[in-house]
């Protein structure tokens, strides 16, 4: 069977890496040190790439097969991902229990005005998962998403042959006949091109934001605060040049902008929310992302899939939580109605 052959007959997302519970806490202003803040609200919720992607896509209503992968600790935190999976029919079959490790938590501190968010991270499991419990013959997922490189200490050892332990698991995906997409996490380091780069030549669909983008690539995406169309381009040309094989999406808070191997470029302006409306931008770039793979996966238009995209970041952000905010894909498409779509980038 040719992989193309193979890879229509394929349904579903397979997703692994970071399996994390956010405590979302609301705040007046992030302190300066020694300084107090207030503390408004408090709330539960999913985090980590794979948790966010499948919930959003379960939550939109995908029809087709979900599956994750990856590791949680032998706690409360561990139980409730795994029932949360259940109860949105995610199979867990690929998560696994690790013994006398935590399940790794986020304390994400949202400022009350504007949404801006600092992250308090404890790795626990995740820093031990490397995908090897993974029997790719095991799942017929057309999609195999893996995500955040950079914060999945395993996952980014390297690897002799590819690079990167992540690079030869999405290498190992592909062999049994699957797309594969990444995401990672945003950080200010210089490890971006070491890890990121070798996981690009192993990688169908990759979607990230445009300071990630920029640090994989170094090119300028910015100046003086004000985003260079061409920047976003060039990041997007790079990124192909560095071995991405079909498309390219980056997002940003003006909007996003979609470039496809064959060289079909779209841009797509953020929508024009009113005062208020947004309680918290946690999770935004997971259902940007959870949007764009569900076209994906579709075969629909780059300018669906974008719009799709941006509808799912922007139900996310009518909650402080990653995923509370998602609803029906319908009721996401129905928001860009509703507030119409703000300045195009183009």
């Amino acid at each position: 069977m040719s992989s193309d052959t193979q890879n229509h007959a394929r349904s579903g997302m397979l997703a692994g890496g970071n399996w994390i519970i956010d405590q979302v806490k609301i705040i007046d202003v992030y302190p300066k040190h020694e300084q107090l803040a207030n503390i408004f609200d408090q709330s539960q919720g999913t985090g980590g790439s794979p948790y966010n992607v499948l919930l959003d896509l379960a939550k939109m209503g995908a029809d087709f097969p979900l599956q994750g992968a990856g590791l949680v600790g032998q706690d409360a935190l561990g139980e409730y991902i795994i029932e949360d999976c259940r109860k949105h029919k995610i199979d867990p079959k690929f998560i696994s229990v690790s013994p006398g490790t935590s399940t790794s938590y986020t304390d994400v501190m949202t400022e009350r005005e504007g949404g801006r968010r600092t992250f308090f991270h404890n790795r626990g499991a995740n820093a031990t998962w490397d995908g090897s419990e993974i029997d790719f013959a095991a799942s017929s997922a057309k999609i195999f998403h893996l995500g955040y490189l950079l914060l999945l200490d395993a996952i980014d050892q390297e690897d002799p042959e590819h690079g990167t332990v992540g690079a030869a698991l999405l290498a190992k995906a592909r062999a049994a006949g699957m797309k594969t997409s990444i995401d990672v996490v945003s950080e200010d380091s210089d490890r971006f091109a070491l890890i990121i780069g070798p996981a690009l030549k192993q990688v169908d669909v990759c979607i990230l934001n445009e300071v990630e983008g920029s640090k994989v690539t170094g090119v300028q995406v910015r100046e003086d605060g004000k985003l260079l169309n061409d920047g976003i381009e060039e990041t997007a040309s790079k990124l192909f040049e560095l071995g991405v094989g079909e498309l390219v999406a980056i997002h940003f808070p003006e909007g996003s902008y979609a470039q496809s191997k064959e060289g079909e470029k779209v841009w797509h302006g953020s929508l024009a929310l009113p005062k208020g409306y947004i309680k918290g931008a946690a999770g935004a770039g997971d259902a940007f992302c959870a949007g764009v793979l569900y076209g994906v996966h579709e075969n629909w238009s780059l300018e669906k899939s974008l719009l799709t995209g941006t509808c799912a970041a922007t139900a996310c952000m009518s909650d402080p939580t990653c995923t509370d905010g998602l609803r029906s894909l319908d009721e996401c498409l129905a928001l860009a109605e509703e507030f119409g779509i703000g300045e195009d980038e183009s």
